[in-house]
């Protein structure tokens, strides 16, 4: 059935709000439709099949049908149209509600045991009160407010009201158990305990045993369900707002469960076996069925007088049953008590992926899809799919009949549903049945067809589709694609959009969704069409672009020494010519060579794709360095300086900067921003088409001819690795002498292992350059190294050179076996080939012991990968929940759903990322003057450079300019004195060639004035539009390129020894807004940066030295009168550290200490001697156990420096000169650090952020996640648009505190509880909603999903007004801030 067609209007029939509350017993009976005794299923007495069920049992009909032949009872419907009816039963006692039970536990522990008062002074009880009845408390208020009254009534141990003793209350042992001490913390001498155990003792006189047995722990009071119901029933009406429960009718006997909703039989359907005689139940009714049993058998012994042991023991397996109805995973089950097989309780249908909130709520599976694998077609457009013509006989669209397509669709309904173009199915106007074409008179119907009536049609060429790969990591994973069916069995389409989906035709597979109204697929072009997405918002750069293939066609094509002739120069325009080009007239340039032929360059044919025509209007202008480029620019000798001008290819060959994805200096980048993407996706089409085809005459082919290294490669290999292994072998006699110059913070055998590990990847770099050097231009590997299209220098020196040095974790290979990697070396061998270095080449072939250290290798990067994948993912996660509903609205703010404001202006400049032609600037003002002054503008004069700026200010003082942002006015400025002055100094150079310095660097004012209207028309257009979802993108843009970082790497701060977390890692460290992160390290600018000296004298004053590194020897001195503790200093040690301590100040250091040493316990003698005397009075009989104590405290006491830091490194800025010298602190300690006397305060700063957050505040926390998250993303090679990390930082920020993108950083940031739930914790937040009387405004993202609303974003966040003669609208408020 084709779905309604949406129409989104303000009628009565919207939900408002939701709101959640514990139903009383009363209101249980009320909503039910009967009440459920029996405990048995079936009637007993007819045959298998035909039983029916019990009357007032489990699964009465009256409860709904399960099945699709009977009827409901109450309303008489079959299976489709009855949504069942509730029922209830009730419990012979009262038990503890599993998921309540915690709330119990607080409402007991806050009022008194025996009056049932909250114990607060009224004085206190009045205040709270009247906070919480505030009507406009938010739900994150509330609770705080109810854990304050919690905290201050469990300190009272006396009831303010009636004076009774109260104690703890606490979970007990076994089950569900709540137990009461009242007189804990009270001493056994104290006449309460006394007493209480004396009436005790009378009690039990009798009964020996029992006698025995009391003590203080008999004291304390078990509370059962029926005890917790009379106290909860007796807490005051006016207490209840207390205890959290403000909403109207709340009562806390409720949290007690004493009657259980039976729910209505569809959700819990029977299943009648095929195999086996009898019906497979569901878990829950079964559940229930065993409740009522163990009603029975209560009831049974309570009214035949049973044992109260056996009745004690049914209540428990009662209870245990409630709580598995609920919650089927609850823990401290007794193991007597367990049950034999685990079931799905209630809460286990609801949490979980698979669960209704996360896998029938938030996402559904969808009907008008297909999937496939996928298959490469370059002769597709980029906006087209080919989909296989049995896909399209099954996805079909609902088309109304009307005069224009009522032939065609008559054709289609005679094709049927086997010949393509059919039809699958007709319905009449106004009617809900529909015709299946596969049988009857298809021409009768189709001679009947009307005006108006509905037909199902076959999926045709030119329909909108939706085109997605899993996994959709951002938002360019699912794009729309026009259909164009073909008779193949995959989907198929052009490979340069294989970028944005990240797809390869390796076995990937595809889905593809036919949207069903028309509306939804104008929507879908506008928005998710694949020519409006070229570009990523993750930063702007060219996502759908050439690739492989296409790129090394278009290298070799526009190659210096590529000639054509006339017949080869024709047969590749026509390739052009397809499509809708099929007509077009393709205007060949003159021939670049005349005599002895006629000849044209690769150049000139490859400019024909930008402009194969004059009447075209594309005219690009570019001017870059391509990936290959040397010096000199276009005079580069690798001809790899690119000139484009007015569409044609002056010097320089194409590659991978020029072409490919990810770049900006892309001439279809260029194209797209000067001309639009519909000339861009045309121009890429057309190089798709005559690269292939250039390729496939030309013969591109890779062989072992092409990786079979020369007899000199050998040579220079062998000659690199001979230098190499003696350069090892000298560092590794150096270290056995001990001459080796260690580096700052590292032992020796560090120092040789970085060197080393330097060393020898450095060899495989080397023997990379030899190999360029030594192949042949032709050769098939070096081609696409250099145009980029595939692989690298890495790959082929390994094919063809050496595989290089294996490192597992970043080091070289560690000891697999006892001191050596592997049994084949000799133990505690340093040499590169024992600690996995390959100097073969896969052409040459691998020996045993390297082929598997490079297994180690390539395991690790198997392991990683997997690892990664799944963090990311998770990761990717949390960031969309929680920034989901960040909407640029009308006021240029950024706020949340429910109004908030996170970001006055997006990005503090309002631009779009998507824009940003280079970093951060919606335009690349160099290009864009170029691109002007191509057309020479021949009937204006020249003006000179001192009156350029005049001119421009003339301009923009005019009325077009006059609302223009000022950041674009002054940009323009700027830029104009830059371009004056190089054209003042170009003029100096020329005046003495009067004509030809009028052409250099000739600016008219028809340039100046086009050159403004441009750049001002790029400004505006990089506005964000209002309702663009810029949570979501910042989610993606972060969340999408940590699936390309390594997991495990680390990078060093500056030095060799101090490695600071990268990568993931560090990500999920800064979002979680980890308080104890693994590598903290504060980074300090000192006041003399050039001398070392004074750099050692700051590193002596933060880094922590204990008395035990400063002493020469600490003896312990026993004679007959006195003992004590001798300390000698060793003064030479403490002046070439640089300490600035004395005896002195150690004496004082000691006494400080947490040693509890007094000032004349401590004595000196001279300037190095120490002597510690114990405190006779206090250790008469025990001096040698206090002394044993010093021994081993005394040496750990900090005597200089900061305690939390455990070392300092000195790092050194050597491309600097003179070097600059800066520290680097391992610790924490950020404030003691900055007020250390050398350091710059200002200049100091910390990657810790709750460490800066608790120090500077919050704003120089939301700096210092914006700084940490980009630093990490640019030392892996992303960028990402400042704007996206600077919205992920204000949101963590936006509350006063740092949060962290976790669950409990989310509950903090967000009241919706529908939003909470379908994030983790389901259960945990529908039951604290019941609990406080929380109402959802369903205002979100997540909330709408769930509850089929449009969400207030994008294009759901205006209101469309239609008739309004009677409406007045209101006038728009000035907004505080101007966004623009």
């Amino acid at each position: 059935m084709p779905k309604e067609q949406f129409r989104e209007a303000d009628v009565i029939k919207k939900i408002s709000h939701v709101s959640f509350c514990i139903d009383s017993a009363q209101e249980i009976q009320q909503t039910s439709h009967l009440q459920v005794k029996q405990k048995s299923l079936y009637n007993q007495d007819q045959d298998a099949p035909t039983r029916t069920p019990v009357q007032h049992g489990v699964l009465d009909r009256r409860m709904g049908v399960s099945q699709k032949g009977t009827k409901c009872e109450t309303c008489n419907q079959g299976l489709n149209e009855c949504v069942g009816h509730f029922g209830y039963l009730d419990l012979a006692l009262p038990v503890f509600h599993v998921g309540h039970f915690r709330a119990t536990v607080t409402i007991l522990q806050t009022i008194c045991k025996y009056c049932s008062r909250v114990m607060l002074k009224p004085e206190d009880a009045k205040m709270f009160s009247k906070r919480l009845m505030n009507p406009n408390l938010s739900y994150l208020a509330k609770k705080s407010i109810h854990q304050q009254v919690l905290k201050k009534a469990k300190k009272n141990t006396k009831c303010p009201h009636c004076q009774s003793t109260n104690g703890a209350v606490k979970k007990g042992a076994g089950l569900m158990k709540i137990v009461h001490e009242p007189l804990r913390g009270k001493k056994k001498t104290d006449p309460l305990v006394t007493n209480a155990l004396e009436e005790l003792l009378a009690a039990s006189e009798g009964n020996k045993e029992m006698y025995q047995a009391v003590g203080p722990p008999s004291l304390i009071q078990e509370l059962n369900p029926i005890q917790v119901l009379s106290l909860f029933k007796n807490i005051p009406k006016r207490d209840i707002p207390l205890l959290g429960m403000t909403a109207i009718d709340s009562d806390p006997c409720n949290l007690i469960v004493t009657r259980v909703y039976v729910p209505p039989a569809c959700i819990r359907p029977s299943v009648v076996s095929e195999i086996k005689s009898g019906t497979t139940e569901d878990d829950l009714t079964m559940k229930q069925s065993e409740i009522l049993l163990i009603n029975d058998v209560i009831a049974k012994h309570m009214t035949s007088g049973g044992k109260i042991e056996l009745i004690q023991e049914d209540w428990d397996f009662l209870q245990l049953h409630c709580a598995l109805y609920f919650n089927s995973e609850v823990s401290g089950v007794p193991l007597n008590m367990m049950p034999k097989k685990a079931t799905r309780g209630i809460v286990q249908r609801l949490k979980g992926k698979q669960g209704r909130f996360r896998g029938n709520l938030s996402g559904k599976r969808v009907d008008f899809s297909a999937r496939t694998v996928i298959s490469p077609d370059p002769n597709l457009m980029i906006h087209q799919v080919g989909v296989p013509d049995r896909v399209a006989k099954i996805l079909t669209f609902p088309e109304r009949v009307n005069t224009a397509n009522i032939k065609k669709l008559r054709q289609m309904i005679k094709n049927g549903t086997e010949v393509h173009p059919g039809a699958n199915y007709v319905q009449q106007k106004g009617g809900n049945f529909k015709k299946y074409l596969a049988y009857g008179n298809r021409d009768k119907v189709a001679q009947d067809l009307k005006l108006g009536d509905i037909v199902e049609r076959h999926l045709v060429d030119g329909d909108i589709v939706l085109f997605n790969r899993q996994p959709s990591l951002h938002k360019l994973s699912i794009m729309c694609h026009t259909a164009k069916v073909q008779p193949q069995r995959t989907f198929r389409f052009n490979e340069c959009v294989c970028t944005p989906y990240n797809a390869d035709f390796d076995g990937d597979e595809m889905n593809l969704h036919l949207p069903q109204t028309e509306e939804a697929r104008a929507e879908a072009l506008v928005l998710m069409g694949n020519q409006s997405n070229l570009v990523t918002p993750r930063n702007g750069e060219l996502l759908i672009a050439a690739t492989q293939d296409f790129i090394t066609g278009g290298y070799l094509l526009t190659q210096r020494d590529e000639f054509l002739t006339k017949e080869k120069a024709m047969q590749l325009a026509t390739c052009m010519l397809s499509g809708p080009d099929a007509c077009m007239d393709i205007e060949l340039p003159p021939p670049a060579i005349l005599k002895p032929r006629r000849l044209w360059t690769g150049k000139q044919i490859f400019s024909l794709i930008m402009k194969p025509n004059s009447k075209c209007p594309v005219n690009a202008n570019l001017a870059t360095k391509g990936k290959n480029y040397t010096t000199n620019q276009d005079l580069c000798i690798r001809d790899s300086y690119v000139i484009i001008r007015n569409s044609q290819l002056l010097c320089g060959s194409m590659d991978k900067s020029t072409l490919g994805s990810g770049t900006k200096s892309c001439i279809f980048y260029v194209i797209l921003r000067d001309f639009g993407e519909k000339f861009a996706t045309k121009s890429m089409w057309r190089l798709a088409r005559m690269a292939s085809y250039f390729m496939m005459n030309r013969g591109f082919s890779f062989g072992i001819s092409d990786v079979t290294p020369s007899r000199k490669l050998l040579e220079e290999k062998q000659k690199l690795l001979d230098t190499g292994y003696e350069k090892c072998d000298a560092y590794i006699m150096e270290m056995k002498k001990g001459t080796l110059q260690c580096s700052p913070g590292c032992t020796p055998e560090q120092t040789l292992e970085s060197v080393m590990l330097k060393e020898l990847s450095g060899i495989r770099e080397l023997a990379a350059k030899a190999c360029f050097r030594e192949l042949h231009p032709t050769n098939s590997a070096l081609i696409m190294a250099q145009s980029g299209s595939k692989g690298s220098n890495i790959n082929i020196s390994q094919m063809i050179a050496c595989v290089g040095q294996q490192a597992i974790n970043g080091k070289r290979v560690p000891n697999g076996f006892e001191d050596r990697a592997l049994p084949h070396f000799e133990k505690f061998s340093k040499h590169p080939a024992a600690r996995g270095f390959v100097q073969n080449s896969f052409y040459s072939g691998l020996t045993p012991t390297e082929f598997f250290f490079h297994t180690m290798a390539g395991r690790e990067g198997l392991v990683d990968t997997a690892v990664k994948t799944a963090e990311t993912g998770y990761l990717q996660r949390r960031l969309v929940k929680c920034l989901e509903d960040l909407v640029v609205q009308y006021d240029g703010t950024v706020r949340n759903a429910i109004g908030e404001v996170v970001e006055f202006i997006y990005g503090g400049d309002g631009l779009d990322p998507v824009f940003m032609e280079v970093k951060d600037r919606p335009v690349d003002m160099d290009r864009q003057l170029m691109h002007i002054q191509a057309n020479p503008h021949r009937n204006e004069k020249k003006i000179e450079a001192s009156s350029i700026r005049r001119l421009a200010e003339e301009i923009l003082s005019q009325v077009e300019y006059e609302n223009s942002r000022s950041d674009f006015k002054n940009e323009c400025l700027n830029y104009f004195d830059k371009v004056s002055k190089r054209i003042d100094k170009s003029q100096k150079k020329y005046q003495r060639f009067g004509k030809i310095n009028e052409e250099i660097e000739r600016i008219t004012p028809g340039h100046v004035e086009e050159f403004l209207k441009e750049v001002n028309q790029k400004y505006n257009r990089a506005i964000t539009e209002p309702g663009t979802a810029v949570g979501a993108l910042a989610a993606q843009s972060i969340g999408e390129p940590g699936t390309q970082m390594t997991l495990k790497t680390f990078h060093f701060a500056g030095v060799a020894s101090m490695n600071i977390t990268q990568g993931v890692p560090r990500i999920v460290e800064i979002i979680n807004a980890t308080k104890s992160i693994s590598t903290p390290i504060i980074t300090a600018e000192i006041e003399d940066n050039t001398s070392m000296e004074f750099a050692r004298k700051v590193k002596a004053r933060i880094e922590k030295t204990t008395l035990g590194e400063v002493t020469s020897f600490l003896e312990e001195v026993y004679r007959n009168d006195e003992c004590f503790l001798l300390i000698k200093l060793d003064l030479d040690r403490i002046r070439v550290l640089g300490l600035e301590v004395n005896i002195d100040t150690i004496r004082y250091s000691l006494c400080t200490s947490k040693l509890r040493l007094k000032p004349n316990q401590v004595e000196i003698h001279g300037s190095s001697m120490i002597v510690i005397e114990p405190d006779r009075q206090k250790y008469g009989n025990m001096m040698n156990v206090e002394l044993q104590r010093l021994t081993t405290l005394v040496p750990k006491v900090v005597i200089a420096g900061i305690p939390n830091v455990s070392r300092a490194v000195i790092a050194i800025d050597e491309a600097r000169s003179p070097p600059t010298y800066k520290l680097c602190v391992e610790g924490a300690g950020l404030r003691n650090v900055m007020s250390t006397y050398g350091v710059i305060g200002k200049q100091t700063k910390s990657n810790n952020i709750w460490e800066v957050y608790n120090t500077l505040g919050i704003e120089a926390a939301r700096t210092t996640i914006m700084y940490e998250i980009t630093s990490v993303m640019e030392g892996h090679g992303m960028s990402v648009d400042h704007r996206h990390i600077m919205l992920l930082a204000s949101q963590m920020t936006s509350r006063g505190e740092v949060l962290g993108i976790t669950r409990h950083g989310l509950a903090k940031m967000r009241e919706s509880v529908f939003n909470l739930a379908s994030f983790e914790k389901t259960a945990d937040h529908l039951f604290d909603a019941a609990y406080y009387g929380q109402t959802d405004s369903i205002d979100g993202v997540s909330e709408r999903i769930i509850l089929g609303m449009p969400a207030s974003i994008g294009t759901g966040l205006f209101k469309l007004l239609h008739r309004h003669e009677d409406k007045r609208v209101v006038p728009a408020p000035t907004p505080i801030f101007d966004a623009f």
